[in-house]
């Protein structure tokens, strides 16, 4: 049984209108952001709010319940690119960092002014701060960030540094990615019954064509 085309617009329409009515409940923005330091190291996350609930500037700081945030997650990685250190650093709304710092332009989608991420603040946990320079000295935010190792209580390897941007980029919704599939399936339904009806009628005009001759 082929089923004509409209048949088949109104079933995939009542299926978007239903997945797409679960998806905005929550109304979650992700993003992720990047880091790229100078001798090869990178960082990469991402982390994600509520924008129903959430003020134009997300500014957290320390641990414990966040004012915005959701979620964020870290993961650092060497110049080849092989994972050194990740960690879920909100959860549910809670930092887990003390020296956590994250400051987001929800209207422009920038990062500013101070940032702390990393794995934690025990020995062997990797971090990205603009606040702390070389030598444990606590620094105003500035244009370079850091990334270190905690050797000891007392002292952090530096592996890295640069004066790059950390990037923001926004995560497609879901909504857009199954307006998409939606487009394409739907196409291909419809070419299908093209097929099917053009098939169809050539038969018919073959049939008639033979019993005359």
């Amino acid at each position: 049984m082929t089923l004509a085309p409209a048949q088949i617009a109104p079933s995939l329409a009542l299926c978007a209108t239903s997945i797409i009515a679960s998806t905005n409940l929550a109304q979650a923005v992700d993003l992720t952001f990047n880091w790229k330091g100078d001798a090869g190291y990178s960082a990469s996350g991402s982390f994600s709010y509520d924008q129903t609930t959430t003020p134009a500037i997300i500014s957290e700081s320390g641990a414990g319940a966040t004012k915005a945030l959701k979620s964020l997650s870290v993961s650092f990685f060497n110049p080849s690119q092989e994972l050194i250190g990740t960690k879920d650093e909100v959860v549910n709304g809670v930092s887990s960092n003390q020296f956590f710092e994250f400051n987001f332009d929800t209207t422009t989608g920038n990062l500013f002014g101070a940032i702390d991420v990393g794995t934690g603040s025990g020995i062997g946990d990797i971090f990205l701060s603009n606040v702390e320079a070389p030598g444990r000295v606590f620094i105003s935010p500035g244009a370079t960030s850091y990334l270190y190792q905690n050797i000891t209580a007392d002292y952090s390897q530096l592996f890295d540094s640069s004066t790059n941007q950390i990037k923001a980029s926004a995560v497609p919704e879901p909504t857009t990615v199954l307006a998409t599939l939606l487009e394409g399936m739907l196409g291909i339904a419809l070419s299908s019954n093209k097929i099917t009806f053009f098939s169809t009628k050539l038969k018919k005009i073959y049939r008639t064509y033979a019993s005359k001759v």
